[in-house]
């Protein structure tokens, strides 16, 4: 993809940059090989199995009740998809796919896209069944009513269970983690979000029930400020309040304006789309990175992460369940859509 502000990695099928007018927004390394070694925060990566956390790293009943055991890789429960999850394989591609348009974003420029391919066999991870996913990234630009030149990248994700099994789960995201700065701290960032009604969660991150209102920030709509260490955010924010109208293949689905932010220091807007119910909005705490090969060491709130998906541990959830359970002949399938510009 010549000429374009958007580099990818086949490990993990990861967003290296995203260049807007000068600043690499995105987190990351220089060469696959830091990502394999310090990517702790999962810089980038395109999530699954299952994005997020599953209650005791367990499936409690799939394929006729039985349960499945997964990696506890956080604390007792399983997160992103387990030790080695698709952030950590190296992914076939990318192999060009020919000009695309991407549904709602309006007329743009270029369209470019590529696409990877990952096969999860029956028990990756722990997981049942194998599994066939695909990303496609589809870049171009467009002007924004301003007249400022927008980088739009349109993210597209599908899965297939093809075989060892009748059914699975499936939860896929990305996990970049944006600085409008390309600075140390997320700090002075304004954001708003599409709700304030979250998934309440016990000590592990996992819900503890249905949506309720989080009282951290203000009324979807309502923008806020990032500071030093306040609001400290690690939470599921739900924009369908009706878990069982969810299909396994949102792409259907109209795009929801997750996220916008916009640091008054650089110039830089963003905005986070997407056909998913929820999304995950992550304020760093835990980054905890050395300098590596000429990029600064960065700590805590050094980024910011929106993540697009499904309810938290709905597979465990009857009344989730449906949202995740992908069963063979059908195919699992979001879009999400970053767009961001510099004044």
């Amino acid at each position: 993809m010549a000429d374009t502000p958007v580099t990818f990695l086949p490990l993990g099928a990861i967003i290296q940059s995203l260049n807007v007018g000068g600043i690499n927004i995105v987190q990351g390394f220089n060469s696959q090989a830091d990502y394999e070694a310090f990517n702790g925060p999962y810089y980038g990566e395109t999530i699954g199995r299952v994005a997020n956390r599953i209650k005791n790293a367990q499936l409690d009943s799939l394929n006729g009740g039985k349960s499945y055991a997964l990696a506890a890789n956080n604390g007792p429960n399983n997160l992103h998809g387990g030790v080695v999850g698709w952030g950590k394989r190296v992914w076939q591609g990318p192999v060009p796919v020919g000009v695309r348009e991407i549904p709602e974003v309006g007329s743009f420029e270029g369209g470019e896209s590529v696409k990877f391919t990952l096969l999860s066999e029956d028990g990756d991870e722990g997981f049942p069944g194998t599994v066939a996913a695909s990303v496609v990234y589809t870049v171009g630009k467009q002007k924004t009513p301003e007249g400022k030149e927008a980088v739009v990248l349109g993210i597209e994700y599908e899965a297939e269970l093809v075989d060892g099994a009748e059914e699975t789960v499936i939860n896929m995201t990305n996990h970049s983690y944006f600085n409008l700065t390309n600075g140390p701290s997320i700090e002075g960032t304004v954001v708003t979000l599409a709700t304030n009604v979250y998934l309440p969660v016990d000590d592990g991150g996992i819900p503890t029930g249905g949506p309720a209102v989080f009282s951290k920030v203000p009324a979807g709509g309502e923008p806020f400020v990032l500071g030093a260490q306040e609001p400290d955010i690690d939470d599921c924010f739900v924009v369908n309040e009706a878990p069982s109208t969810v299909p396994i293949d949102t792409r259907g689905l109209p795009l929801t304006k997750l996220v916008t932010a916009r640091h008054p220091e650089s110039g830089v807007h963003l905005e986070v789309l997407s056909t998913e119910p929820a999304f995950q909005f992550y304020t760093g705490k835990y980054i905890d990175v050395p300098a590596v090969n000429g990029l600064p060491a960065r700590g805590a709130r050094s980024g910011f992460c929106v993540e697009p998906s499904r309810y938290v541990n709905a597979c465990n959830v009857d009344e989730w369940k449906n949202q995740m359970l992908l069963k063979k002949g059908e195919k699992y399938g979001c879009r999400i859509v970053y767009r961001a510009w510099r004044d």
